[in-house]
């Protein structure tokens, strides 16, 4: 398994990331067995970082994915995050980034996963009734009291990027990029290399379009949370369609997965990147990780850079509702 380096403190994960939110939420049908199976068997075949949240299931990821991990937990990076407020029966209740919040959240993270101490721990969605340096200072606390070892950001904007960064050593900004949404390139990402961040984008694989899986809008179940997204959205659909057959003419060419493609372009944008793609099931998982064994040369990257341009999926990447929390 390649390794790389995310932040300038020196924490080392695999190269690939394991997104664990599906296994519990928005993404049916639910298998634990065989999401922990899938967990092990990451595990076993060198992926280091496991990526959950609190407000996954709500609450339940952490619980099956701190089940997974024990007796591992040395073999684990383990990410969480805290900020997004959900209810017992599911309801959103807001963003928090108050001290008390973060230290009650993390608190009961802890719990929940059944360990000491979070490897990289991010603040969810920025809050912005209180001051980033507020938030992030008291996760600093959290470093100094042992509970956290490094922490994170996740689709926050630059301005707050670079004051959270001058609280406290951010190590990892967790975004959203791929073929579909290349919004980090620029500012985003120019502002992670200066002050040494790394970065780890979510849904590399546009949620699973970019695997093929979903051949019409009608594929996706209809208590699938993809249902609402406008890209999996019938006026969107057909012209994104149109674009991952281009996709996947490249791969055959390559002798690898359209999934394959995706991951080793993600891969191929520096060695400060660590892709996490969303997986529960060990056939998925394998084929995933096929992506490090995939070369792509400058030639292949610049056919890559042309059919999927800045903007060119058909279609925003959230519902309108959910950009509120993006890039603050």
């Amino acid at each position: 398994m390649e390794m790389r380096t995310l932040g300038s403190q020196g924490l080392t994960v695999s190269a690939l990331g394991l997104g664990c939110m599906g296994m519990s939420e928005f993404y049916p049908p639910i298998d634990d067995v065989e999401s922990v199976a899938t967990i092990h068997r990451a595990l076993d075949l060198g992926v280091t970082m496991l990526d959950t949240a609190d407000m996954y299931g709500p609450f339940t990821n952490e619980v099956l994915v701190g089940g997974a991990i024990r007796g591992r937990r040395d073999r684990v990076i383990l990410a969480t995050k805290f900020g997004q407020v959900r209810g017992e029966d599911g309801s959103h209740l807001g963003i928090n980034g108050s001290p008390a919040y973060v230290r009650s959240a993390c608190d009961a993270s802890l719990k929940r996963l059944g360990t000491d101490y979070i490897d990289l721990y991010y603040q969810h969605r920025v809050d912005v009734n209180v001051p980033i340096e507020d938030t992030v200072g008291t996760m600093a606390e959290l470093v100094k009291a042992g509970k956290v070892r490094y922490l994170g950001l996740s689709e926050a904007g630059t301005e707050t990027i670079r004051r959270a960064h001058a609280v406290h050593p951010i190590a990892a900004l967790q975004t959203e990029y791929s073929l579909f949404s290349r919004e980090p390139e620029g500012e985003i990402l120019d502002t992670c290399r200066e002050l040494k961040i790394g970065f780890v984008p979510y849904s590399p694989l546009g949620r699973g379009f970019l695997t093929g899986r979903f051949a019409k809008p009608s594929d996706v179940p209809d208590n699938d949370r993809r249902k609402v997204f406008p890209r999996f959205l019938q006026e969107n659909f057909d012209r994104n369609l149109e674009m991952l057959r281009r996709l996947e003419a490249m791969a055959a060419r390559k002798d690898c997965t359209k999934a394959q493609l995706a991951l080793a372009w993600a891969l191929a944008q520096g060695t400060d990147i660590v892709p996490i793609f969303g997986c529960k099931r060990r056939k998925y998982l394998e084929e995933n990780l096929g992506a490090l064994n995939v070369s792509l040369s400058a030639a292949d990257l610049a056919e890559l850079d042309a059919m999927f341009p800045r903007d060119v999926a058909a279609g925003k990447r959230y519902p309108d509702a959910a950009f509120a929390s993006i890039n603050r």
